[in-house]
């Protein structure tokens, strides 16, 4: 299980909608009241295009997984600390060798088509998705290959692992897909099957039918599942239209024709939040852009000194960066965890933006400016110069984060090299043959609710994994193998905790921000939360609370 895929979180940043009730006392005149009610339809513009409404089919493709997800149900659900939830299962034990992993499936679950849910279901599907031609990366069809499904009846399953994984339960929120209906048919035959546009799944919106123009999918029409296990949501019918782009989201919004936008782009975020019929919702993203240095690189063997790498992160005003390269979309990161996790340690320190800070930083490294001019540089006593090359993707905003870095750190007598590569060439030949010095990069945690960090930081994964920094601490991955295997919560945030003082003390690599993702929906629809954020989808977290407003005169 070590070579299996990372970790993540991701969370919140909350955004209210604000319901306006008027209230004055009884004057004989007509008060307008807002009141929650069930009906109505919400129509919102997604950004893409429908390929497959299939959850074992859409890993690459957002839009698809974010109309699945209320169609298909989930073993389980995260909350905002990243803590697995009920959905179809209702509840669950591990064995305590960590070993075996039992779920009950809720008695009342239904396929759309009124079939009972049952664990032929929930293997059914893991069969799918380990499957040889499945499109899911290789590393997660190895990773199913070596799980065992065992169906205990038809209203309970176990996963038996060949070792113990505390992470397993990252792995189990996948769409169910009704074998009754799938069961008989190859991959290829699923991969071309007419259910890819006619889904059927147990989830709280049931397909209805396609919106088309010219023999182009436009839209999805779904209603309402009044036998959902979890209750009938509020909203009757919701609707998704597709567009290009934020922009013609946008105007579709100005024309009346939906009434919330799935991504809010820079390019409209000013107009939207000047808009006061419309409610921008944020949520930090699974992702942390970060700065790796290669500590076990010859020719800037000064980056072994955690002197220069303090001194270096002091010297970066990542609050201007974001707000200049960002449009403020950003959140400054002090750790390569996502915060309001239940692993995240509070007691971390910000590194804020202190050059005489840094200043003495570098001093106690040995380096000073070796001139009092404005080309001052810093060098050591045998007249080694602090200069070395920051590789970056070639897109427009790595360039931008790029040239603010080597600018904050010019203006302290560090020179820095940039380079620009497509990101795959900066992988390919730069973090995987190690010949890189520094490395702006960005590690993604969609869709990987648990924290662990062992991929990127543990020793063992120096040469063949993607310990890409060459950060060596036996401590550090003595605390990240216990926390992969222990059974217990509490000891595993005991460990990252563990983890997080130390990497703050040596600091291996330099955190930058975490990006926002915003989304907008119009203030006529109330109940609208966020939760746990791992993907686009959880945005509907509260959709069973969603309502649309309605205003009654009373006198």
């Amino acid at each position: 299980m070590k070579n299996i895929r990372w970790q993540l979180i991701i969370i919140l940043v909350t955004g209210f909608v604000i319901g306006i009730l008027l209230i004055s006392e009884q004057t004989g005149f007509n008060i307008a009241r807002t009141v929650s009610s069930r009906g109505g339809t919400y129509t919102e513009a997604l950004i893409g295009e429908l390929q497959r409404l299939n959850p074992a089919l859409d890993y690459y493709n957002s839009a698809d997984r974010d109309v699945d997800s209320l169609i298909f149900s989930k073993l389980i659900s995260y909350d905002e600390n990243g803590l697995p939830q009920p959905e179809l299962a209702t509840d669950w034990g591990v064995s305590y060798d960590g070993l075996s992993y039992n779920f009950d499936i809720n008695p009342d679950a239904v396929w759309h088509d009124g079939t009972p849910v049952t664990s032929a279901d929930i293997a059914f599907t893991v069969d799918i998705l380990r499957s040889d031609e499945s499109v899911l990366p290789d590393d997660l069809k190895e990773f199913w290959n070596n799980v065992e499904v065992i169906p205990l009846g038809d209203k309970a399953i176990q996963f038996r692992l060949p070792e113990s994984f505390a992470p397993f339960m990252d792995y189990l929120s996948f769409g169910i897909l009704p074998s009754h209906l799938l069961g008989d048919l190859s991959y290829q035959e699923i991969l071309n099957s007419s259910f890819n546009l006619e889904p059927v799944g147990s989830g709280p919106y049931q397909f209805e039918r396609l919106i088309t123009e010219n023999g182009t999918i436009k839209g999805v029409v779904l209603s309402a599942n009044s036998a959902y296990y979890g209750g009938e949501p509020l909203i009757s019918q919701i609707v998704f239209m597709y567009y290009p782009d934020a922009s013609s989201a946008y105007i579709a919004y100005s024309e009346g024709t939906v009434q919330g936008i799935s991504k809010v782009s820079d390019d409209i975020l000013a107009d939207v939040l000047n808009n006061p019929d419309i409610s921008v919702y944020s949520a930090i993203k699974p992702e942390v852009s970060i700065i790796l240095l290669n500590l076990n690189n010859s020719k800037v063997k000064f980056l072994q000194d955690e002197n220069v790498r303090k001194a270096l992160l002091h010297s970066i005003d990542r609050r201007r960066m974001i707000d200049a390269v960002l449009s403020g979309q950003g959140v400054i990161s002090n750790m390569p965890l996502i915060p309001s996790n239940w692993a995240y340690y509070d007691g971390i320190q910000e590194f804020d933006y202190d050059t005489q800070k840094a200043a003495q930083y570098f001093g106690e490294a040995g380096f000073v400016l070796n001139s009092s001019t404005e080309d001052a540089v810093l060098m050591n006593e045998d007249g080694t110069a602090l200069k070395f090359e920051l590789v970056h993707p070639d897109d427009a905003i790595h360039t931008a984060v790029a040239q603010a870095i080597q600018t904050d750190w010019k203006k302290i007598g560090v020179e820095v090299d940039l380079v620009a590569v497509p990101y795959d060439v900066l992988i390919l030949d730069y973090l995987e043959p190690l010949t890189y010095q520094a490395a702006l990069i960005d590690l993604n945690f969609e869709r990987s609710p648990d924290p662990d960090p062992y991929p990127f930081w543990d020793q063992s994964q120096q040469s063949n994994g993607q310990n890409y920094a060459q950060w060596e601490n036996s401590v550090v991955s003595e605390y990240l193998e216990e926390a992969r295997v222990a059974v217990d919560l509490e000891e595993r945030a005991k460990l990252y905790r563990n983890f997080q003082v130390v990497f703050q003390d040596e600091l291996p690599a330099l955190p930058l921000y975490y990006p926002v993702y915003n989304y907008a929906v119009d203030d006529g629809i109330n109940g609208v939360r966020i939760g746990s954020f791992y993907d686009t989808s959880d945005r509907f977290y509260s959709i069973l609370d969603w309502y649309l407003i309605v205003k009654t005169n009373n006198k």
